[in-house]
């Protein structure tokens, strides 16, 4: 393998990662994680032996090989890392049509189709992806008050993985419920800014 070539498999590690975040239905996910997380180690070991194979002759490319698929390998292994950091520029970035979609849907103006549960709803195509595993979001509204609470999916679970959500709500006991949980795990659950939580749900 060339350096162009190392180069090209981690342009296409980074590209395969945000697809995996954005577009891949979220019961694909564990079979991509654990085929690509198969995949890379065994490519680290095979590199990790022809480094030590090679070690008086050892050049720095040989190191480098072995450095950037054992680093890889770790990165899609612990994905909770990688993920986190997508996650936060994810927020960054579409802050703003997130907000659009809860005006509209205070004003009752998405034309929404059900897909399951009676809450969950699937996006019209003009937004972008905002919410992961399909572009769903839920949407609970107390009929008394016209309250709303609306889910955004950040990951979708797999087998006994958890659940994590970008949540709007002007719900009291909603607020109540997020904020206790915050309290109780803040390594996991926090408030973004008003109204606004990031929820880990096991």
């Amino acid at each position: 393998m060339t350096k162009k070539g190392l180069i090209w498999t981690v342009v296409a590690w980074i590209i395969l990662t945000i697809v995996n975040y954005y577009f891949i239905p979220y019961f694909f996910l564990a079979l991509i994680w654990f085929g690509l997380s198969f995949i890379l180690l065994i490519v680290a070991l095979f590199q990790l032996g022809k480094l030590l194979y090679e070690i008086k002759r050892l050049t720095e490319f040989r190191v480098l090989k072995f450095l950037t698929f054992a680093t890889l390998f770790l990165l899609t292994f612990f994905h909770t890392t990688t993920s986190n950091v997508i996650e936060k520029i994810d927020w960054f970035l579409l802050e703003n049509r997130r907000t659009e979609i809860i005006n509209l849907v205070k004003n009752d103006q998405l034309n929404l189709n059900v897909k399951a549960n009676g809450w969950v709803y699937e996006l019209p195509y003009k937004f972008p992806v905002v919410s992961n595993g399909g572009n769903e979001i839920g949407i609970v509204r107390n009929q008394e008050t016209n309250d709303i609470t609306v889910t955004f999916w950040v990951f979708r679970n797999y087998f006994d993985s958890p659940s994590i959500h970008f949540i709007y709500t002007d719900n009291p006991e909603a607020i109540n419920i997020y904020e206790k949980r915050i309290i109780n795990k803040p390594e996991n659950n926090w408030k973004i800014k008003k109204n606004w939580y990031r929820i880990y749900d096991e």
